[in-house]
């Protein structure tokens, strides 16, 4: 399978530049899986196909405003986006600037003398960066939410870049599909007897990056820090023996659910190549249900076409970018011809793409 079976062509007048107001105000695509049927709806909509007793998993991760300003000795302008929290003062980054080797100091604006150091020069433009103290209190006073490089206008309002019920804090992106829903749509949900859970995955800027293999087989997926809890997971694989259906709001929600049933099924250790195993099994991409076990620790599950899913039945999802590890997991879902072809309708109905866009329901 080529990487290049997962391109398309999207006008760029259709990436969203800032969401919508109110959240739940976006068109809502959905793709039937069993026969390809599209219907176009309204976010709201969304109510319609819940059943009471269905279980809604979201991310609830919160980013945090990890962009960083400063300057090299010499002058020269220098940029820090945080990725990962290594040990105190220790951070997995990205930077943004000349010769910045490792030796190399950046002065942080308006940091009264705070000073990162890079200490180990990792792939491409990341680097280990060892900070002068602590930055935790600068990150809240002078940080940036880190908005996706196909974003250029300025979000008024941070918190847009949230999702309403997110927590804990250590993502460098936000995970989109759950920026669509509301306080009041997540009461109606309640309502009408949906069973709202809450797991965790840190999202990594690698998650969104477009796969640079010419094979699918051969690109290598960064880990990511995820949890479910004990009782979260009870709760869940409870509702499900009940009748109800797991729903994962986004592709990190699914891998989360995806990685406890794996290792439910007793397949310890990396889930990179699980997909291609998974491939030269049954043609079915269901396998018989598996319950979610609870864990905490780093994910490396690589879902592409071929993966035989264990727990996760319906995805809410945004529109993503092309040749990118998200695209293929979607397809793996609903099979890349439905896929394609969704957003072949997508573009021609002028739906808004990505992290500000609109969203996709696969049921």
């Amino acid at each position: 399978m080529r990487t290049s079976d997962f391109d398309y062509i999207l006008p760029q007048e259709l990436i969203a530049q800032r969401p919508l107001t109110p959240r739940d105000a976006s068109r809502l695509l959905v793709l039937d899986r069993e026969n390809g049927r599209i219907d176009h709806k309204q976010f709201t909509d969304i109510l319609d196909y819940f059943n009471p007793g269905d279980i809604l998993v979201v991310n609830n991760s919160r980013v945090i405003p990890g962009r960083l300003y400063g300057r090299k000795p010499t002058g020269g302008k220098a940029e820090i986006l945080l990725l990962e929290q290594l040990d105190d003062t220790r951070w997995k980054a990205l930077v943004g600037g000349k010769k910045l080797d490792e030796g190399s100091e950046i002065l942080l604006d308006d940091g009264e003398g705070l000073v990162g150091t890079v200490t180990a020069v990792l792939d491409g433009p990341q680097r280990e960066i060892s900070f002068s103290q602590p930055v935790d209190g600068y990150l809240y006073e002078h940080g940036h939410v880190p908005l996706p490089p196909y974003i250029h206008e300025i979000l008024d309002d941070p918190e847009r870049y949230q999702t309403v019920y997110s927590r804990p804090e250590g993502s460098a992106a936000a995970p989109t599909a759950g920026l669509h829903f509301t306080g009041d749509l997540l009461f109606a949900l309640r309502e009408k007897g949906v069973i709202f859970e809450m797991v965790t995955l840190h999202v990594g800027l690698d998650t969104f990056k477009p796969v640079e293999a010419e094979t699918v087989a051969d690109h290598l997926i960064h880990s990511e820090w995820a949890t479910i809890s004990s009782e979260t997971a009870r709760r869940i694989n409870e509702a499900k023996l009940a009748g109800g259906r797991i729903i994962a709001v986004g592709t990190t929600a699914v891998r989360v659910l995806e990685t406890g049933a794996l290792k439910s099924a007793g397949l310890m250790g990396s889930y990179q190549n699980i997909s291609a195993r998974d491939a030269a099994g049954e043609t079915s991409n269901m396998c018989p249900w598996k319950p979610v076990s609870a864990f905490e620790g780093p994910t490396d599950l690589f879902i592409y076409p071929g993966y035989k899913f264990r727990a996760v039945q319906m995805m809410i999802t945004n529109f993503h970018l092309p040749q990118s590890s998200l695209l293929m997991l979607v397809s793996a879902f609903a099979g890349r011809d439905n896929i394609m072809a969704a957003y072949e309708t997508a573009v021609a109905q002028k739906y808004r793409f990505y992290s500000f866009g609109d969203a996709m329901l696969i049921k």
